[in-house]
């Protein structure tokens, strides 16, 4: 019996911990961002989609400029976060605090004093664009307050063409800036990671299902003249109920 209770007061404190851990868990939701973040963040495979996605743009931005023939000069859009700038180690630093960075609250905090690094492949596909003479807007949703910190970073990175003329931050939908450019160029590509860097249609409140039949319904302008980034970090569609396998329905 003394062998039995001995076992069970040595049992007890791992126990303690593994329920205690459970509890932790299950209190810091934002731990569930843990597996997409250490994709977005650290996978081969990610790196290895940026770089082939701007490799491609290169060829299309060659096809297209050889073929334009606008009265207006081109010019190239891109969006800036998880498009040229990686802003994971924010991302993680909020899970490790147990934080949900979807609030975005210490994201001003981060445009002031963060310090991103370039997304692959971006900075040679900007420096290409700049060579080739044609003119590149950066339309994002970073805060219109911390222009000056961002404009900052970006030159800090080397990134070519910034400044405030062609940097436009959040002020009215991107729709709107996208249309500021296009009063004296023609657009011939957009670059980002959320289908409303492309068209204002998709900035909306729908389910991913309307979602993705915008998409189909655009689809021809995918890997032509709009050009996706991969980001598993955040996005509309974080929120979506997943589908399981269903093997008796299956039969």
């Amino acid at each position: 019996m003394k062998k039995i209770i001995t076992s069970l007061l040595v049992a007890l404190p791992l126990l303690s911990s593994a329920v205690l851990a459970a509890d932790q868990d299950n209190v810091c939701k934002p731990k569930e961002y843990n597996m997409a973040l250490r994709y977005q963040q650290q996978s081969a495979e990610v790196m290895a989609l940026q770089l082939q996605a701007y490799q491609f743009a290169t060829q299309r931005f060659i096809q297209i400029l050889a073929n334009h023939h606008s009265d207006k000069k081109p010019a190239v859009v891109l969006d800036l976060d998880e498009t040229v700038i990686d802003n994971t180690p924010l991302l993680v630093r909020d899970v490790n605090n147990c934080h949900d960075y979807t609030s975005w609250d210490t994201w001003s905090d981060w445009e002031k004093k963060g310090e991103p690094t370039l997304i692959p492949g971006a900075k040679d596909f900007i420096d290409f664009v700049t060579q080739q003479g044609v003119k590149i807007y950066y339309i994002s949703d970073r805060f219109q307050e911390n222009k000056a910190d961002t404009l900052k970073t970006l030159k800090k990175l080397n990134v070519a063409q910034v400044s405030s003329d062609n940097v436009l931050l959040y002020t009215e939908s991107k729709e709107s800036r996208r249309e500021i450019a296009r009063k004296n160029h023609d657009i011939i590509m957009l670059i980002g990671d959320s289908l409303h860097d492309f068209a204002a249609e998709f900035k909306n409140k729908e389910s991913t299902e309307y979602q993705r039949g915008l998409v189909a319904k655009e689809a021809a302008h995918f890997g032509n003249d709009w050009i996706v980034m991969p980001n598993a970090s955040y996005g509309s569609w974080s929120k979506s109920t997943l589908k399981a396998w269903d093997e008796k329905a299956a039969k």
